[in-house]
C-alpha cells in the first residue's frame, strides 16, 4: 500500500485539501476551522450532517484520502453515512441523501 503524504488534512480557503504531519499545527488549525459542508434538518427528529474530518478514512488500497463524511441522524435511514475525498463530491453527496432520507420519508422531493 502506497504511503499517504499527510498524517493530517486541513483545508485551504479555497476549501481544497491539504495537510501536515506536525500534529500541533494540525490541532491549531482544527480548533477553529469551520469544517461543516452541510447541515440540512428534514424533521425536527431527523437531520443530515456532512463535514470535514480531518483524518483520512481511506484504510484500505489506493486513492486520495477520504476525509468528508455525510451522516444521517434519525429517521428511517438513521446511521446512514457516506464518505468523499474532495469538498465538491462532499456537497454533492449531502444532496443526495437528503433526497434519499426525504423520500423515505415520503416528502415531496423536487426532481
Amino acid at each position: 500500500m502506497k504511503r499517504r503524504p499527510f498524517r493530517y488534512y486541513t483545508l485551504a480557503a479555497d476549501n481544497h485539501v491539504g495537510g501536515t504531519n506536525d500534529l500541533m499545527e494540525w490541532a491549531r488549525w482544527y480548533e477553529d476551522a469551520n469544517r461543516i459542508v452541510g447541515y440540512t434538518q428534514i424533521t425536527s427528529q431527523c437531520h443530515v450532517s456532512t463535514v470535514f474530518l480531518g483524518l483520512d478514512h481511506r484504510f484500505f488500497g489506493d486513492g486520495p484520502p477520504i476525509v468528508f463524511e455525510t451522516m444521517v441522524f434519525g429517521g428511517p435511514m438513521t446511521d446512514a453515512q457516506s464518505r468523499y475525498s474532495s469538498w465538491d463530491d462532499a456537497e454533492t453527496g449531502h444532496k443526495v441523501i437528503v433526497r434519499k432520507v426525504r423520500a423515505a420519508l415520503k416528502q415531496k422531493v423536487k426532481p
